[in-house]
């Protein structure tokens, strides 16, 4: 039932119970007329009663009398459903203060209200688990720039540490140079990943993702992207598999996706057990969807952290120092952008494998 029948029903039930009070008051009040009537008759006066001019005057006014008496009771019978719309609308403007209060209380309505304080609640509910959702939200971004503000000392103090070491030994030995050059080199590219996490968290809550699509070949974009993750591999040693079928066509938001791609094999990357694999597959599992598997041997994700990888900010990764693992936005990314080219992904993660599933719809 939508709002507009709602308050239809709840005025036809008011004027409903109005128009019965009113016809039950008529009734009773003409039998109490015909009860004090018949009474009276057969009563004998002498016109010494102490009632008997206020008893004579109503006789002759038969009429009037009753018609005054009737009138006043519809007025007061009209003011009680009067102020009792009224008392509705008060609870109703309440009620929606309570909508936007932080406490979590529900909203009691009358019965009459019913239906209205179940959609109020509904949407209490729903603002209250925006509420927390957000909150958590900020309080993880707000930890994970403070925990890589505090990264960023570390190597940074290296770096100045070993270049001043270079400065002010001169008769330092040519391998201990390099030693100490390559320290400084690790050390300042751990510097710009963690300055990358910064302006990812920026581009992220500052821009809105749009479309540009164009028609590409799928399966060269996958081996592509999986060439160039080569040096990746070899540093871990890790194995791969490439299972696409050739001369996949999609048509999407190209840039976009290869970013989709990139995210997802460096999140396998990184969470892969040293000597591990890495499977990347892609067919077409109807003329109307693509099916791709990003597939990786690594620590088995519990069910509880499964459900929430793809929120903004999530880490699987406690230790925040820890080189593995970057803001927590990759997947979050990926996944509004999966959503936005009207397709879905999910985590499968059991016997120390995790997979991420792509199911993209083919646009003719």
């Amino acid at each position: 039932m939508s709002n507009r029948d709602f308050f239809k029903t709840l005025s036809g039930r008011i004027f409903g119970r109005f128009f019965q009070m009113l016809f039950y008051f008529t009734i009773v009040l003409f039998l109490l007329y015909m009860a004090i009537f018949y009474y009276l008759t057969r009563k004998i006066y002498y016109g010494t009663e102490f009632f008997y001019p206020l008893l004579h005057l109503i006789n002759g006014n038969k009429t009037v009398f009753c018609v005054t008496v009737w009138l006043i009771g519809f007025i007061l019978i009209f003011f009680y459903h009067w102020q009792k719309t009224l008392s509705y609308l008060e609870m109703v403007v309440e009620a929606g203060n309570r909508l936007v209060a932080e406490d979590e209380q529900f909203i009691h309505l009358p019965q009459e209200l019913k239906m209205f304080e179940d959609q109020l609640n509904q949407a209490k509910q729903v603002s209250i688990r925006n509420a927390r959702i957000a909150r958590e939200e900020e309080q993880r971004k707000n930890d994970l720039i403070v925990y890589l503000a505090h990264d960023l000392k570390t190597p940074l103090t290296s770096v100045i540490g070993y270049l001043s070491l270079l400065m002010e030994e001169r008769e330092i030995s040519e391998p201990l140079q390099k030693k100490y050059l390559g320290v400084a080199l690790e050390k300042a590219e751990r510097l710009e990943d963690l300055i990358n996490e910064f302006f990812e968290i920026t581009r992220f809550n500052l821009t809105h993702l749009t479309l540009e699509k164009s028609r590409v070949n799928l399966s060269r974009m996958l081996e592509q992207i999986v060439f160039e993750f080569q040096p990746l591999f070899q540093e871990k040693e890790l194995s791969h598999e490439l299972l696409i079928e050739p001369d996949l066509e999609l048509v999407c938001d190209v840039d976009k996706m290869e970013r989709v791609f990139d995210n997802l094999l460096r999140n396998a990357v990184n969470y892969s057990f040293p000597y591990g694999k890495i499977t990347v597959s892609a067919v077409r599992k109807t003329d109307q969807e693509l099916l791709l598997s990003f597939k990786n041997t690594g620590k088995t994700i519990p069910e509880e952290k499964l459900n929430r990888i793809f929120e903004q900010f999530f880490r699987l990764d406690s230790a925040r120092s820890s080189n593995s693992g970057g803001a927590g936005l990759g997947l979050a990314i990926a996944k509004e952008i999966i959503e936005m080219h009207q397709g879905t992904i999910r985590a499968v993660s059991e016997n120390e494998t995790v997979e991420f599933i792509i199911k993209l719809p083919v646009e003719k």
